[in-house]
């Protein structure tokens, strides 16, 4: 499964949004083993955007970063101690504007087995593991069409154990599945009438 992740990541058809915003950057982490899990966090209770709920690690460039690589394998680091030398970035999704005004940049990673990772306690109040295999036999509920950037789309969102992914972290798995896995659920509804 993996080894299709790297190929097909390696062709991705990367489209930048033509828009000037503030850019953030995301690691989506695949635990890299024969059913591969992908590692989300629960936000603290106490953020000022985004409490409680579900996300990858990231957040926004700082000017210290040289690239949105950097940013994300830092944010990484800093919210749930994944060490760089631990992850094997296989490339990155097009960006997508968050309802903050902010660009964010999801950056495809393999993370070793058996990494012991540790919410940061004032950002992250819990990490949780879904299997690959989830994603790619549930398909996602998609909500009535909403304008979003010029854009027509159907928002998903999954349900796994208690947890709701939605938002921009669902959009992100389901580009993810649709371009490698092949999925074919049509969330981009733009053109259409």
């Amino acid at each position: 499964m993996l080894d299709l992740l790297r190929q097909r990541m390696a062709a991705y058809p990367y489209n930048d949004l033509p828009v000037v915003l503030p850019e953030a950057a995301v690691l989506m982490p695949f635990v890299d083993q024969p059913e591969p899990e992908l590692i989300l966090t629960v936000r603290a209770q106490g953020l000022s955007t985004h409490a409680g709920q579900v996300a990858f690690p990231g957040g926004k460039r700082d000017p210290e970063d040289l690239d949105l690589r950097a940013t994300a394998l830092r944010e990484s680091l800093e919210e749930v101690g994944l060490p760089d030398d631990q992850v094997e970035v296989v490339g990155n999704l097009s960006p997508v504007p968050s309802r903050f005004g902010i660009k964010v940049t999801p950056f495809v990673g393999l993370v070793r087995p058996g990494v012991s990772l540790v919410p940061e306690p004032g950002e992250i109040e819990s990490i949780f593991h879904v299997p690959l295999n989830f994603f790619l036999d549930q398909p996602p509920q998609l909500s009535a069409p909403v304008e979003f950037y010029g854009r027509r789309l159907r928002m998903p969102s999954y349900h796994y154990e208690g947890k709701h992914i939605w938002g921009l972290t669902a959009f992100m798995i389901l580009d993810l599945i649709n371009h490698v896995y092949d999925a074919d659920v049509r969330f981009d509804l733009t053109g259409e009438r």
